[in-house]
Order: structure tokens, then sequence, then C-alpha cells
């Protein structure tokens, strides 16, 4: 071997032995105001203490930290947190008033521990912390890892929404992909069963596998970056910890109460003639729905990125949405981030320096549609000005289904890392185009649109995009049951990660790309059970290829009536979610709960993939196989089990049975009934049945009381759209349920806002059997109690 081969292999040995670390000891640390900065052997390591109980850890091979502008945090914890640092049998210890953090001098393995001496976790000490050089689409890069130990007993939730992905719902001993496209997400967000919650602030396409060391382990790899950036979140229970993820990177703004009913779509409505039938039909039928959604195509044949509505079919846009509003009906319009060479918004947008070179390549090959660069600010707010111009603003819209936000080049993935955002390559902002897509929208809504609540339905996203206003989407599933099966955990998961709003296409967006035919009695079965889950879901939406409304001659009459049945249900608990709605705003809670949210001591709930809550009542189960058509009518299967979680009592909310916890129910599922469990202990306010979320001001309630343990619900009340709540103009008031002397009281209301009821009368029913079960009202009440406002307490 000549010499000048010897010192390049030597060369690349060292370069390698710099970039590729096992362990690295730690020389020195020093104390600054907001954390410790730590000297290692081989890199740097800093642990800036945010919070008592959240933990930003960096850490670099290279020489020195760089210069990183988070896109995901947005708070930047300036305030003074009082830590100690101290020293003790080879560790560096750091306390705060929460957390016990000690770092291993010989590997600068991170083991969090409890004030108590507790162990919460721990990062292995062999290969905790590695940069690793690396080439990838021909850039030069580093991948980022850090390994963390996981004992047996440990279950993992979050890691975002994989439409296609398995039907696990644990991510103990599994990997999962984590890189933005077409039919996959990623939220860079895990949550711990023992009590503790990791983001990950790296934007590269990356992987989680959670199967290393025989299961012993599992590891964060992104693809691109120059330093490893985590944060942790001490909880113990999923609420604190999403409280602390929210607090980092930002609360969920208040939806308005109009979203939380019905949306109708379908892929496609072709005319402001069809629109305007569509809600004849439902208005006429007496059906409620509070939205209906204009989709693709309404620019054709004019190239997408046009924002025109071609007047042959839509002849008066303007006319369309203010006949809506006139029926108390809202409108919802899809509008894309990909532009046709040649229209005036590509020029503008090319002009200003704003397009990417990624083209849309999906189902087929558009080789002229060219994703705009929303990771630029000149760029994001002439795209928002040309869609506020064109038709938001200008013809009414209320919310915007924000579509194809990838972006989606199909196989082309090394292009999307090759090409050139503002802030830097598309390998280092894999996954951040929906975040800063939303962004721009969220801004703009609110700087032009100040008096209407912004509502985006978006088909990716990424920590942080709640501040955005924004609901996830599970994309273009199919019309099967074996989708059905795999949306119940993805919602889950999609939630646990941070992101409250969650919904899918009910009855799946298509069916070998073509619209299913409903008249045949297996897919009414699949679209029935599937509007049963959607009604117990954030959102509460349809959509998807071929006709399906409520009102559609393809439904029999067994099927539309089951149809109805569950969305005046939704109606009715209108009250009780949109006080939930409250709660995700100002506490930052999560409606649709993994069952680790409520239950996490309760081992048995980690493996479940079917079942979750919805707010703190009600136990959901949907049916996701099909039981009544085919092979399986023959067997006679017409049951799904059912756990019903220990440490509580459960009534089934269709005949008022109850039920003590800790035990598995094989239940009988007829077509028209999900199993549905309610909490004892639970508060639930149910309103009248309405044709729209607003129609009737919800001063009768009927308030359902689950006896069996002592209870409260916080009810929320507001102005239903606008942001005056943002200006503490919103009320709420504390409803409690004493099981032992079965007394219910009402605190007194804080807070007011305009035209806020003066009066609300509760029909108070205690639920005993089929007294205060299903969905009508109640035979007769137990109680009719008169509030004004004022503290107040009866017996019951």
């Amino acid at each position: 071997m000549n010499t000048k081969i010897r010192w390049g292999l030597l060369f690349a040995l060292v370069m390698l032995m710099q970039v590729s670390i096992v362990t690295a000891a730690v020389k020195s640390y020093t104390r600054q105001a907001d954390g410790v900065t730590f000297t290692l052997d081989k890199g740097l390591m800093k642990i800036k203490i945010c919070r008592d109980d959240i933990v930003e850890v960096k850490y670099t091979a290279l020489d020195a930290f760089p210069v990183f502008n988070s896109l995901v945090v947005n708070n930047p914890f300036n305030g003074k947190v009082n830590f100690a640092v101290s020293e003790a049998g080879g560790n560096i210890v750091i306390k705060t008033g929460k957390l016990v953090i000690n770092v291993d001098r010989k590997s600068n393995a991170i083991t969090y521990l409890t004030t108590a001496g507790k162990v919460i976790t721990s990062e292995s000490k062999t290969d905790n912390k590695e940069m690793q050089a690396q080439t990838v689409a021909g850039i030069d890069t580093y991948s980022c890892t850090t390994t963390f130990n996981s004992p047996d007993d440990e279950g993992l939730f979050g890691l975002g929404c994989h439409p296609t992905d398995s039907l696990s719902i644990n991510y103990k001993g599994r990997n999962q992909d984590m890189a933005i496209k077409y039919m996959t997400g990623a939220i860079p967000v895990l949550l711990s069963t023992k009590g503790y919650g990791l983001m990950w602030d790296n934007y590269s396409a990356s992987n989680f596998y959670g199967a290393e060391a025989n299961n012993t382990q599992f590891k964060y790899v992104s693809e691109s970056g120059k330093q490893v950036d985590y944060y942790f979140f001490y909880g113990p229970t999923f609420d604190a910890i999403i409280d602390a993820y929210r607090t980092t990177t930002g609360k969920a703004p208040m939806f308005p109460k109009w979203s939380f009913g019905l949306f109708q779509s379908q892929d496609r409505y072709l005319s402001q003639a069809e629109i305007i039938g569509v809600k004849n039909k439902y208005r006429n039928a007496n059906i409620p729905v509070d939205v209906i959604v204009q989709d693709w195509y309404y620019w054709d044949p004019l190239p997408i990125g046009s924002h025109i509505m071609k007047p042959e079919r839509y002849p008066n846009p303007k006319a369309l949405v203010d006949e809506l509003h006139q029926a108390n009906i809202h409108a919802m319009i899809s509008i894309w981030p990909v532009f046709g060479k040649g229209t005036p918004n590509y020029d503008a947008l090319d002009k200003m320096g704003g397009l990417t070179s990624i083209t849309w390549d999906n189902v087929v090959t558009h080789t002229f549609d060219t994703y705009y660069d929303a990771h630029n600010p000149k760029a994001r707010d002439l795209y928002w000005a040309q869609a506020r111009d064109s038709l938001v603003k200008r013809y009414g819209w209320d919310a915007w289904w924000v579509d194809q936000c990838e972006p989606d080049n199909g196989t082309l993935l090394d292009e999307r890392r090759k090409a050139n955002f503002s802030v830097g390559k598309g390998i280092d902002y894999f996954n951040t185009y929906s975040l800063e897509h939303s962004k721009g929208l969220y801004k703009g809504w609110r700087r032009d649109i100040p008096n209407k609540r912004a509502f985006f339905l978006i088909r990716q996203s990424f920590a942080g995009e709640q501040r955005n206003a924004a609901t996830l989407w599970s994309s273009d599933i199919s019309t099967s049951f074996e989708a059905l099966k795999s949306q119940v955990p993805q919602g889950i998961n999609a939630c646990v990660s941070g992101i409250p709003y969650w919904t899918s296409d009910i009855g799946g967006y298509h069916y070998h790309w073509t619209a299913p035919d409903w008249s045949k009695p297996e897919f009414r079965e699949l679209f029935t059970r599937w509007f049963q889950f959607g009604t117990f879901s954030p959102i509460f939406r349809i959509h998807g290829k071929g006709e399906r409304a409520i009102f559609s001659n393809n439904w029999d009459e067994k099927t539309r009536d089951i149809l109805v049945k569950y969305d005046k249900l939704r109606y009715r608990l209108l009250p009780y979610i949109y006080s939930l709605a409250g709660r995700v705003t100002q506490n930052n809670y999560t409606i649709m709960r993994s069952l680790a949210f409520d239950f996490r001591n309760d081992a048995k709930v980690y493996s479940i993939p079917d079942e979750y809550m919805f707010g703190s009542a009600f136990l959901v189960n949907p049916v996701t196989e099909q039981l009544y058509t085919g092979d399986n009518a023959a067997a006679g299967k017409h049951s799904r089990e059912v756990y019903l979680p220990k440490a509580t009592a459960w009534y089934d909310f269709w005949t008022g049975e109850k039920f003590e916890g800790g035990q598995t129910l094989n239940v009988d599922v007829p077509i028209e009934t999900m199993p549905l469990y309610v909490k004892a202990g639970s508060i639930v306010p149910m309103g009248p049945v309405v044709q729209y979320a607003t129609e009737k001001p919800g001063d009768v309630i009927e308030l359902r009381v689950y006896p069996g343990a002592n209870g409260q619900f916080l009810y929320y009340e507001d102005g239903n759209d606008t942001y005056d709540y943002e200006k503490g103009k919103f009320a709420t008031f504390n409803i409690g349920w004493n099981d032992q002397t079965r007394q219910l009281s009402i605190s007194a209301v804080k807070g007011s806002f305009p035209g806020m009821l003066k009066q609300h009368t509760f029909n108070v029913v205690v639920v005993n059997g089929a007294h205060g079960s299903n969905t009508g009202p109640a035979d007769h009440f137990d109680k009719t109690v008169k509030y004004t406002g004022k503290a107040i307490a009866v017996k019951l």
C-alpha cells in the first residue's frame, strides 16, 4: 500500500471517529443561567432547563453548536428556572423542582429521575447520542441518533398518523418510517406510560426503531443534521405531558362551534347548482349538517393554481356562499399549494423566487405543476394574498381544505432532498412543508379575516401545527374494512402526538380509485360502521368518491335511519364536545384519548388498538369488521370484545346497564349499535336535536349523571365564533357530583361574553338502567335546576 493511500485511509478513519460517537466522556462542564454546557472528549452537549418539567438536550460532534432557528418550538423559555448542579458517584447531577437529571461522566448518558429518586427513563450508555457522516442524494451530511433504554412493561404511543400502517397501537417493539410523504405521516412526539414524553427537533426524513436490543431499547434516527436536539417532558400523566408539549410549541386556537357539526363533502361537486341541491336536500329532510365542501378541480379546464371557479359551472360564487349562509350552512373550499406553469399566480411566485423545483407526481405525472416555497415568508405572504383575493375573502368561504401539502412528488423523494428552500436544503426540511404552509395561512387569516375563526383541514401535520388552527385528516384511504380498522389506532396516536383535532374520510376516499357501489349491502355496512366511528371523532366528516350524503338514494331506509340517529346524537352532544374544545384551548386538553391518558396504570390497555376515550366520559369501541355480509355472516359472528378498564365502573350508554371495570365483555353489535360505555362519575350535558350547531342557545340542557363515583365537568361557553375569547370573553362553571351524598353542585360562573345566557335550565337525570340511557330525551327528570350563574347545590 503506497503512502498516499495509507494516509488517506488514516484521515478517513480519524474523520469517522470524530463524527461517529459510541461514548463520549465529560471533560468539563459550565453552568449558565439556563442550563449546563458540557465539553466532551468528542463534542459538546448542553442541557437547557426550560421549566421544572421540560428539558432540552443538544449534542454535536462538531466544534460548536450550529446556528439553529427552530420551526417547531415557539417558546423562548426566557424565564428563570431554579436548579442546582452538583457531583455524586461519577455523575453530574442537575436538580429541578420536579426532576433529577444525572449525567454519567464516562459516557455522557443522561438518566431522568423523580425527586424521590425513581428512574423515569435513561439514555443508553453505549450509544446514547450519535452523529455519523454519510452522503444522501449526493449531499454530504450527518445522521443524528438518540437511543433510550426501555423496560419490558413500557408502552410507547404517538409518532403521528400513518394511514396505511399496521393495526398496532403500541410502538414498543416495532419500527416506524418518519418521513412525510403521500400516505405516510410523521410527528416526532412520543409518550411513554413511564410518565414522560420526547420530541425530536429535527426535520429530515427519520426512522423510529422500537425493537432495539431485544426490545430493551428504542432509538430515533434522523438522516440529516448538525446536532442531536430533543425535548424531554415529564408528566407523569399524559395530560401533563401534552400540556408541556403545547407550552413548548404553541396552544391550539378555538375552532368555531359549527366545525363540530357534520361536514358534507364529496369528490367532487361539479357545479354551483349541485351544491345548492345538496343544501336543499339536507334542510328539506331535517337532517343536521353544518358544512358543505367544494373539493378540487372547480378550476377545470384551467391549470391548477388558477384560483378561479369556472363561471360556466359556478356563475356566481358569492351568491353560492351567501345562499349556504342563509341556510345556516358554512362553506369550505379546497385550495392547493401547487401551480400550473403559465398561470398568473405561477408567474408572480416565479418572479419573486417563491417556487421550488418540486413537481407534483402522485397518481399521474404533472410535469409542470410546481410547489411554491412554503418556507419562504415572502412566498407565503404572496400565496395567501392570491388565494384571499381570488377566492377566500372575496366570496366569503368559511374554511380552507389544505390538500396536497407533503409536498407529494411520488417516488422522486431525492428531488425533495435536493430542492433549495429559502431556509436551506430540502433534506434538512423534508418534514416541515405543511407546518410552514399552514403558518402562512393562519397568519394571513388572522390578519385579514379577523372576526371569523380559522379552520384548516390539512393532509399532513408536524409538531407545532396545532397552533395554526389545523385539523389533520388521514389522506386518501381506501373504502374497505381493513382501512377502517387502521384508522382507529392512527387517530388515537395522532392525538397522543399533541395534535388535538383529527378526522378521516367517512366511508373511505376510494374503492380502487373509483366510487364504491353503495347499493351493495357490504358497502352500506362499512359506511354505517365508519359513520358511527366518525360521530365520536374530534371532527365529524363525510368525504370520498361517489355520492354518500345521508339523504342519498344509495341507502336503504334502515341504513338511513341509523345514520340519522348517530348524526342527531352528535348534535345532542355538542354542549359536551364544545366544552371539551374549550379545554383544548384553555388547558391543552385532548378529546380523542388513548386509554393510557386515563388508565396508564392498567397495562392491559397498552395493546388495545380499537378503543379510546372521547373526553372524560365515553369509552368508544368502533366495530371495524364486516359482520353481517360475506363469510362472517355465515359464521354467525355478530359481536366484538370490549375491555372495560379497571378501577372504575361503566354504564352501557344504550341500555344503562352497569358493569365493573377490569373485565372483557363479548358484546353483541347489531348494525345499529356501536358499543359505547360511560365511566361512573361522568356528567354529560346533552342539548336538543338541532339542524345546525348554533340553532338554539343551549339554555335547556339534559344533564346526565352516571352515579358510582364522584365526578365533575367543566362547562364552557363563548360567542361560538370570533377571537373575543382570547380577550377573556368566555365563561366557565364547574358541575360536580358527590356520589356519597348524591349532591349535584354548580359553581359560580367565571367570566362573561356578549350575548351570554342569563339562565340555564338543567334537567338532571341520574342514570339508572333504561332511565337516562340511549340517544333520546329521558322519560322524566330527577330534578330541574334553574341556574343563574350563582353557586347552587341540590340533592337527588
